[in-house]
């Protein structure tokens, strides 16, 4: 079973910032896909932000003006910035690994909570 190291969620009020932090583990980033989806209560799964392992980036854009991705790949580490947070980024955010090409698999962390309230 394959597990991704998730952290950085927590408690902040509106306008904060956090950062999260996702490492896989030995080389399955290798030429995959990182990023991370999002859950709100009651709410499906929803893209965030992803980075591949060429550095091209993607964002929704619902964050693309407040949160920033980047990636090491010799660390096999992802962090997302959130900066400017909002009541409506509370959610529970997954870090995910992604491979299109063959080998092709798709790996997913724990998940950790982010609440924005005051």
């Amino acid at each position: 079973q394959v597990q991704l190291a998730e952290s950085g969620g927590g408690l902040v009020q509106p306008g904060e910032s956090l950062r999260l932090s996702c490492t896989a583990p030995g080389r399955i980033a290798f030429s995959a896909i990182m990023g991370w989806y999002r859950q709100a209560p009651g709410m499906p799964r929803e893209f965030v932000a992803s980075v591949t392992s060429g550095g091209n980036i993607r964002y929704a854009d619902s964050v693309e003006d407040r949160f920033t991705i980047s990636r090491d790949n010799a660390k096999n580490t992802a962090w997302l910035q959130m900066d400017s947070l909002k009541p409506e980024d509370t959610a529970v955010y997954y870090c995910y690994v992604k491979r299109i090409v063959t080998p092709t698999y798709t790996y997913w962390g724990q998940g950790t909570q982010v609440t924005v309230s005051s």
